[in-house]
């Protein structure tokens, strides 16, 4: 199938790396390894902060410009070469589709959704047209794929049983797996000898939940100061002196932003990542983290613990929770064996349940049911 694909939160190809735009990239490749021919619709990144509302009626314009530049482009295509369905990423009332619901329906062509959320009570705030946008994408659209329990709470009201269904997050585990097979080699490669504990945390520095989840692990780290741990961050940001200064410099290592393909070996050096997790909608570190063998300590917020398996690929301490999350971190650091038994499960739970290949048999299954109902 010829599959157009869009993601108005966040480009695949936007400069700045975060887990929306690694996921992004995630799906298109998952579609192609399904054998689907896949095209970046458009680049127009519709999300907003509610703080410029002419912003909001501008991005509108431009997204129903697109459109209609889509519809000519597409409409008057050889049969060969027509779209066979739309494929949008991330759709919530920040992030609207105004593009997607449009060109499908000119067409005469199914419009799917992956990761879209709901949240009523922003009908009457700044982003009140986003929100009316994106309950009409909801109900045109011929399948919901919902990447967290959350979401599907918050998506039954506004999408049929039939066209709603459950998505778990993915990676693609290979390069991951094949970096733990060498992970000796890759700590004698980051860490130079020093032979640690070495701690990971991946998170872009900037404030909000993200300085805030660096300020929760400074302080729980601050609690097992008696163990001789030593902290490598991954991760840049305008909030790089805050971060640096919340953690002893003799035990920080700030490496700054990893290029993905250097990812794997350092999650496969490591010996144990630790992230809060504030607000964290299910973060794409842990995924990696799982494929890659390294065990995790985690904050238990929203789709967290769906993501990891608390005693099986990791530890999970309440949200917030200082002494909690430093009791986990104080527990895998003085078990090597709950270390080993956690570092297998992630890595079985990544090959059975989070791996890209099981993603593009399910995504597949999914294009071809929504294509049979809009026949």
């Amino acid at each position: 199938m010829r599959i157009a694909f869009y993601a108005p939160m966040k480009p695949p190809t936007h400069p700045a790396p975060s887990g929306d735009r690694r996921m992004g990239r995630l799906l298109m490749a998952a579609l192609r390894q399904a054998g689907h021919s896949v095209t970046l619709a458009s680049r127009l990144r519709s999300w907003d902060d509610g703080t410029r509302p002419r912003r909001q009626a501008r991005i509108k314009a431009a997204g129903e410009a697109a459109a209609r530049r889509l519809i000519a482009r597409w409409g008057t295509a050889h049969a060969d070469r027509r779209l066979d369905a739309w494929f949008t990423y991330h759709l919530y009332h920040k992030a609207p589709d105004w593009i997607g619901p449009t060109v499908s329906r000119a067409l005469g062509i199914p419009y799917l959704i992956a990761e879209a959320s709901h949240a009523p009570k922003q009908a009457d705030g700044p982003w009140a047209k986003g929100l009316r946008s994106t309950e009409h994408a909801l109900r045109q659209a011929a399948a919901v794929l919902a990447m967290t329990d959350e979401d599907m709470q918050g998506l039954r009201p506004w999408v049929p049983v039939d066209r709603l269904c459950v998505f778990t997050p993915f990676v693609d585990t290979a390069p991951y797996m094949a970096a733990a097979a060498e992970r000796v080699r890759h700590r004698r490669d980051w860490w130079q000898g020093d032979g640690g504990p070495w701690l990971l945390a991946v998170g872009m520095m900037r404030s909000g939940d993200k300085l805030q989840s660096y300020r929760l692990l400074a302080a729980a780290l601050d609690h097992v100061a008696d163990l001789p741990w030593k902290l490598a961050i991954a991760g840049d940001g305008p909030e790089r002196t805050t971060v640096a200064a919340l953690f002893p410099e003799d035990r920080q290592r700030l490496l700054g932003m990893v290029a993905a393909e250097r990812m794997p070996s350092l999650y496969a050096a490591a010996d144990l990542l630790v992230w809060p997790a504030v607000n964290e909608a299910y973060g794409m570190a842990f995924l990696e983290a799982q494929a890659a063998s390294l065990p995790i300590v985690a904050g238990a917020d929203r789709a967290v613990p769906e993501i990891v398996a608390d005693g099986v690929s990791g530890l999970l301490a309440p949200p917030g929770d200082v002494a909690g999350f430093a009791s986990q971190v104080r527990r895998a650091l003085t078990d090597p064996l709950r270390l080993q038994t956690l570092a297998e499960g992630g890595a079985r739970r990544a090959a059975d349940a989070l791996d890209i290949k099981a993603a593009a048999v399910r995504l597949n299954g999914i294009l071809r049911q929504a294509c049979m109902q809009q026949n």
